[in-house]
């Protein structure tokens, strides 16, 4: 009967560990959900964001500037109307879980796409109502969204939503993100906000 030696023992254990350490990186390469994004306007990205952030499927929402052509503008800047950039939202989510024809749903009834640069008592160009997408499937979905928006009969006026391709998102300052969740009881969340959230479903 053949000797078993130290030797031989220390090489079959230095094989098992090597086989459960390739077994067990093996496990762990486990693929998440593939997100998409959309970047809206509808009027000041405070309220825009508030009512995304409820919706499920929806993982972020990053209030943002947009539509316009200096590179990394500020909230000053924006506001002044010179840069052509709307204040907007970019919405991170899963598509298993909502769909981007979904998301336009909800965007209609966010705000009043009849009305040109203005939203309640926001006035400019940074308020206008505007659709960014980023393929081409995103256009015809939007374009679509928004021929049977304006054929519903749920408003008087034309819809002046613009669509328009992407051409670069900045995501605004960080005091301007989750400024609801931040400051619920600030009085333009009281006045303008928490109203718009009553109208809007979250889901």
């Amino acid at each position: 009967m053949p000797r078993i030696t130290a030797k031989a023992i220390a090489l079959c254990l230095l094989i098992m560990g090597n086989i459960d350490a390739n077994a067990q990186t093996s496990v762990t390469h486990v693929k998440g959900p593939v997100m998409e994004t959309a970047v809206l306007g509808g009027g000041c990205f405070w309220c825009v964001e508030a009512v995304f952030e409820r919706i499920p499927g929806v993982t972020s929402v990053v209030s943002g500037y947009a539509g316009g052509t200096l590179p990394h503008p500020t909230y000053e800047q924006v506001c002044s109307g010179t840069t052509g950039h709307a204040e907007v939202v970019q919405i991170t989510f899963d598509p298993a879980l909502v769909t981007y024809e979904h998301l336009l749903d909800i965007f209609w009834k966010a705000h009043d796409p009849t009305t040109m640069n203005r939203q309640g008592a926001d006035h400019g160009t940074q308020y206008r109502s505007i659709i960014l997408y980023q393929n081409d499937h995103q256009r015809a979905i939007a374009e679509k969204s928004k021929a049977a928006e304006q054929a519903s009969g749920a408003y008087d006026d034309p819809i002046v939503t613009e669509i328009v391709k992407l051409q670069a998102f900045y995501p605004a300052e960080d005091y301007h993100q989750d400024y609801f969740a931040k400051n619920p009881n600030a009085p333009y969340c009281s006045i303008v906000i928490k109203p718009k959230l009553k109208k809007v479903p979250a889901k």
